[in-house]
């Protein structure tokens, strides 16, 4: 690899990290990302609204947006180039070659977890200054390496752009936490004419030096706001007339976690978070409940949503409330192109770096990936997924961590040695 990329990705890694942005909210990574590709000589930039279908966005609060703007703003981001991205974020770079040949979507995520970043000084952030500066968030999956092997992919393209034959487009994607932001990148028509499309991942079940082929086991979610609204009352003169939300949430909690498993393959679900009630005194009006479903199929995903609805609405009418469910995220399970995984393969064997290839099918987590590949798929394109490894501690963790210099170089050479062998001018 050469050494100048290598300590530009590297830097890169280590800025973002300070500055982690959860989704929907990523300006400063965003204009980070849009200055440096510019700065490389791409001509063809999207950002924001530009590269989404607002219709097809999910799991955006337009007030967390609007403080976050502000916020940014303030952090140096010019106010002219968030209102020209229209309040959204990430971007899409293009690079036509002006040779006939494939094309090509490499995909980076940029968005962080709501994690506070641990304090212990052996941590290799804290030891190394780069430690998270916002408070409750972190880079703690790995997206800011992500981005910054994308970036350094970008200088690889633009630096052998005269050996390359088609179009290579660079997808820099917000919000897959929530698996929110992916949706809105397909449902915008911009990779309709893409002939292949890759994706990857830091670490997962991939440890260090090894390159993992995602043939399976990614699965299919949906992300899910449930509001039940009551009617308050005195709680101690008159708490006949009161309806409690807050006793609604809880019961359909309860309930939610004793959905019959399906026989069809793994199922998860998880109430992550509750809000509710306004006083001590006073019956609950209002309550918040956030969950998450997964299906080892988009059966088994599609059986669990539909017992959460009529579990809400079980409950909100044993509770006498309203209730109201917000779809706020979704994926979808991986669709394998064997002759991709090859050819991954194939670009892993090329790394001396890469000590082993392994193939990982058993049900995991999920990937908003999944939504982009299905696109470009229905469309008459294929892709893949990867991973490359790391000894990570645990994804979402507060001492998450990817060794960048050993890690980070790995999944450089995986993208790079796919576009040579897809999109040489030899070929």
């Amino acid at each position: 690899m050469d050494r100048a990329i290598f300590e530009a990705m590297i830097n890169t890694r280590r800025q973002l990290h300070r500055r982690p942005e959860e989704g929907w909210t990523e300006f400063e990574t965003t204009y980070y990302i849009v200055s440096r590709l510019k700065t490389l000589g791409y001509e063809k930039i999207l950002a924001g609204a530009s590269c989404i279908n607002k219709e097809a966005v999910l799991g955006r609060s337009a007030e967390l947006v609007a403080r976050e703007k502000e916020r940014a703003v303030q952090a140096g981001v010019p106010r002219a180039f968030i209102d020209a991205c229209e309040d959204y974020t990430g971007a899409l770079a293009v690079l036509e070659t002006g040779r006939p040949g494939p094309v090509t979507a490499l995909r980076f995520d940029i968005d962080c977890v709501l994690v506070e970043e641990t304090d212990d000084p052996e941590h290799a952030p804290n030891k190394g200054g780069f430690a998270s500066e916002r408070k409750g968030l972190m880079h703690a999956c790995g997206h800011d390496g992500h981005t910054a092997v994308g970036l350094a992919v970008a200088r690889w393209i633009i630096e052998h752009k005269d050996e390359l034959s088609g179009t290579i487009k660079l997808i820099f994607q917000p919000a897959e936490e929530g698996v929110r932001g992916a949706a809105a990148i397909a449902a915008s028509g911009l990779l309709d004419d893409v002939d292949y499309i890759f994706g990857s991942h830091c670490g997962g079940k991939a440890k260090p030096g090894e390159v993992a082929l995602v043939r399976g086991g990614v699965l299919a979610s949906t992300k899910l706001d449930i509001r039940f609204t009551g009617k308050a009352s005195h709680a101690g003169n008159e708490p006949h007339k009161g309806r409690s939300a807050l006793m609604a949430a809880c019961a359909a909690s309860l309930m939610l976690a004793g959905i019959p498993r399906h026989g069809g393959g793994a199922s998860r679900i998880a109430v992550g978070k509750m809000i509710a009630g306004e006083g001590r005194n006073v019956t609950p009006v209002h309550a918040l409940i956030q969950i998450e479903v997964r299906g080892e199929t988009a059966e088994v995903n599609d059986y669990m949503v539909e017992n959460v609805k009529h579990i809400v609405k079980g409950a909100a009418e044993a509770y006498q409330t309203q209730y109201e469910i917000e779809k706020t995220g979704e994926a979808t399970t991986i669709i394998d192109h064997p002759e991709m995984q090859k050819l991954v393969r194939e670009a892993a064997q090329a790394l001396p770096e890469v000590k082993n290839i392994v193939e990982l099918s058993n049900p995991s987590g999920s990937e908003d990936f999944t939504a982009l590949l299905k696109r470009v798929t229905d469309k008459g394109g294929q892709g893949a997924l990867f991973r490359w490894g790391c000894r990570h501690n645990g994804h979402h963790k507060s001492d998450f961590d990817l060794q960048d210099e050993q890690s980070m170089p790995i999944g450089f050479g995986v993208f790079c040695n796919l576009v040579k062998k897809i999109n040489s001018a030899a070929c």
